[in-house]
């Protein structure tokens, strides 16, 4: 009995240990992400790679500007392993010092991405994950859109809602003004001032999207610059609508991912967007219409291709804001535009 008892002690003992350890072992990621579709994120994305890797995610979401202040604040002891960020932001985030370089020979789906996602900034310190076009919906009844500047026509511009400086779209809609106008200059002034012109027959400067659907159905408005991820519910109005394609181009933006710098956890960091961008995943994600694919052998049905920003041909040709002049020249578009064409 007394052996039975030590046996069993004994036994106890090792199982206790073995937990432990198995508990000291469990792998924890944090990553810092938009607040945007975190649901299907969650089902298509977080619990399949918790179920791969054995491991535990920790998700916080927020804008770009308070997660980028949680960086900054904690350099000397980062909280987070890896984010996700618009270009620009992993430009600013590079300059101050708050990532590192991503070693892509460790992962096997990058040769799978568009070019235009494998070193969006040209500095080796982050991948694209997706992207999007922006161009011009528009009433195909009442206008013909062949140029980014037929929207500032005298016949057209009393018509338009045009997206305001403080927006994502803004900068990008201006930088193609710019190219239409043949003054594309980073300061974006020659675009501004072309605005400025038609500022009072321009139906509204938009802060949301969403508010465009409705000045659309009631027909306040029959032409607008906006992102393909706002394209969709217009394709729900009764109304002969288009997407422009102008002869200078779509233009748009990407977000990345990028690798806190002093991470503990890196090699799991590498692991997890790896599988971000496997093929699978991403197709996943695409057909929730949560994103556009980075991953060129992702295949959809029309009817998906229809709502996002999709395939070679449109990868290849977006003419994209460089990071650096977004950086450097932002403070001095929104003083331009103040001045010129006011709130």
């Amino acid at each position: 009995m007394k052996r039975q008892a030590v046996l069993a002690s004994a036994a106890a003992l090792i199982l206790g240990l073995g937990l432990g350890s198995a508990q000291a072992q469990e792998k924890t990621l944090t990553i810092s992400v938009y607040a945007f579709a975190q649901d299907e994120y969650k089902k298509m994305l977080y619990d399949p790679f918790e179920a791969q890797c054995g491991c535990k995610l920790v998700v916080e979401t927020g804008n770009s500007v308070e997660r980028l202040a949680k960086m900054e604040a904690n350099k000397a002891n980062p909280v987070i392993d890896m984010a996700v960020i618009s270009m620009a932001d992993a430009l600013q985030a590079s300059r101050a010092g708050l990532i590192d370089a991503i070693d892509t020979a460790k992962l096997t789906n990058f040769d799978k991405l568009y070019d235009i996602a494998k070193d969006p900034n040209g500095d080796g310190m982050s991948v694209g994950y997706t992207f999007y076009a922006t161009s011009i919906v528009y009433r195909t009844d009442k206008m013909q859109i062949d140029s980014w500047a037929d929207l500032l026509k005298p016949e057209y511009a009393s018509h338009v809602a045009f997206p305001n400086i403080t927006t994502n779209q803004g900068p990008p809609a201006l930088f193609m003004l710019g190219e239409a106008l043949g003054q594309n200059t980073p300061d974006l002034k020659a675009a501004i001032e072309a605005v400025a012109e038609r500022k009072d027959d321009i139906v509204t400067f938009y802060v949301k999207s969403s508010q465009l659907v409705q000045l659309m159905q009631q027909e306040e408005i029959w032409a607008a610059p906006i992102g393909r991820f706002s394209w969709a519910p217009f394709t729900k109005l009764d109304l002969p609508l288009g997407w422009a394609t102008p002869k200078e181009g779509q233009t748009g933006g990407m977000n990345v991912m990028v690798l806190t710098k002093g991470t503990k956890n890196a090699d799991l960091a590498l692991q997890f967007m790896d599988y971000w961008l496997s093929t699978e995943v991403q197709t996943k994600l695409a057909e929730a219409l949560v994103d556009s694919p980075a991953n060129s052998e992702v295949v959809v049905p029309d009817e998906i291709a229809d709502n996002i920003t999709y395939g070679e041909e449109t990868a290849s040709s977006l003419k994209l804001i460089p990071s650096a002049v977004a950086l450097d020249n932002r403070d001095g578009w929104l003083a331009e535009w103040n001045a010129k064409v006011g709130q």
